[in-house]
């Protein structure tokens, strides 16, 4: 009997230190659209890639699992002052409340960090990384 309950024990302990060495790895987002160029709105007078970029800038669409995530960062001086999300997943009544409650978070982390280097929503894994996937290809497109 004592020998089962150590057997078992020990067992739980391994167990739960390989699961706490587990690297976290984000999702493959399924059929990520390539990166491509599009088409940015500067206005007269500025030249794209400086820190002083005033603008919107829209972001690649970028396919999820669950549906399209695209957005559009606005710059003043270099730096993100908005962030407007023009597609997010919407199909379902989940697909809704996952969408309102991840992307007002998302974009507070991303006017906060001033970049697309930004913790995902839990439980919004793939509208995650497609925000922050769109996020980063607007902002490329200022140092372009």
């Amino acid at each position: 009997m004592r020998r089962a309950v150590l057997a078992t024990t020990g067992i739980s302990a391994l167990i739960t230190a390989l699961l706490a060495l587990k690297p976290h790895q984000l999702p493959v987002l399924a059929g990520a659209a390539p990166r491509s160029p599009t088409t940015s709105h500067t206005p007269a007078g500025t030249s794209p890639g400086k820190a002083t970029e005033t603008g919107t800038f829209t972001g690649d669409p970028i396919d999820t699992q669950y549906g399209t995530v695209q957005v559009a960062a606005t710059l003043t001086k270099g730096k993100i002052t908005s962030v407007k999300v023009l597609r997010a997943p919407d199909q379902n009544g989940r697909d809704q409340q996952i969408t309102s409650f991840a992307l007002p978070r998302l974009t507070q982390e991303a006017l906060g960090a001033q970049s697309a280097h930004i913790d995902a929503v839990s439980g919004a894994s793939y509208t995650s990384q497609g925000y922050i996937q769109s996020l980063q290809s607007a902002l490329d497109q200022v140092h372009a």
